[in-house]
């Protein structure tokens, strides 16, 4: 599928403009799984998209590979916003400045083990699973303070907590993400108190942002939006 740069431009910075108003202190991460295309990727430092992010390690893989060639992959700042599998870990940790998807003890020790090879302190969002929904990953509200807590116990070196990511689940009226992503910014506000940097709360997609930054967020991954 081509996409229309100028397109891109003109919808990114409508959506900016509206963040804008709210609050100057949002990140608009976009979400880059719907463009093959490297060339169109190149071009979004141009129109101001500073972060992006993919939801699989290969295609994360691809295409920072593919900018590499030109020294483009430090325009942006990298995002791995998918579910992450331990095996893939040591490819994505390279590369990521942002992982948004630790959601087990397990995986975050393969982090931290991938991190400490290549001497990186490797940036996480801790997944909230805010939905009952079976296809959603992360750790539910009521175990959440209680893996928090596990994690800073085992005192990793190249791992820092710098947040919380959730989804809540799709429906046809916006409005009614409201509960879920206001009890994400309860749950964001209490472990903030107790961890030094942890200031990202990650909420709100394509159809739903604007209620999420009505609820708190201060971080938006939003990919259809901007394409279609």
């Amino acid at each position: 599928m081509s996409f229309d740069i100028s397109q891109i431009q003109k919808k990114f910075q409508q959506l900016k403009q509206e963040v804008n108003m709210f609050s100057q202190n949002v990140k608009i991460v976009v979400v880059t799984k719907y463009v093959e295309d490297v060339e169109i990727i190149k071009k979004f430092r141009e129109i101001g998209i500073t972060d992006i992010a993919e939801n699989y390690a290969q295609s994360l893989v691809n295409k920072y590979e593919h900018l590499q060639q030109n020294g483009l992959h430090k325009n942006f700042v990298w995002h791995f916003i998918g579910h992450l599998q331990k095996n893939k870990v040591k490819k994505v940790v390279p590369i990521c400045d942002l992982i948004q998807s630790l959601d087990s003890i397990e995986l975050a020790q393969k982090i931290d083990s991938e991190a400490k090879k290549i001497n990186k302190v490797q940036k996480c969002l801790v997944e909230l699973k805010v939905s009952e929904e079976p296809t959603k990953y992360g750790i539910s509200a009521q175990e959440i303070y209680k893996f928090i807590e596990e994690l800073l116990n085992m005192n990793f070196q190249n791992i820092k907590l710098v947040g919380l990511m959730t989804m809540a689940p799709y429906f046809e009226d916006p409005q009614k993400t409201r509960p879920y992503f206001k009890q994400a910014y309860k749950i964001f506000c209490e472990i903030r108190k107790k961890i030094d940097g942890f200031d990202i709360l990650s909420m709100g997609m394509s159809n739903d942002y604007k209620i999420a930054l009505e609820e708190g967020a201060n971080m938006l991954r939003i990919g259809s939006l901007l394409f279609f």
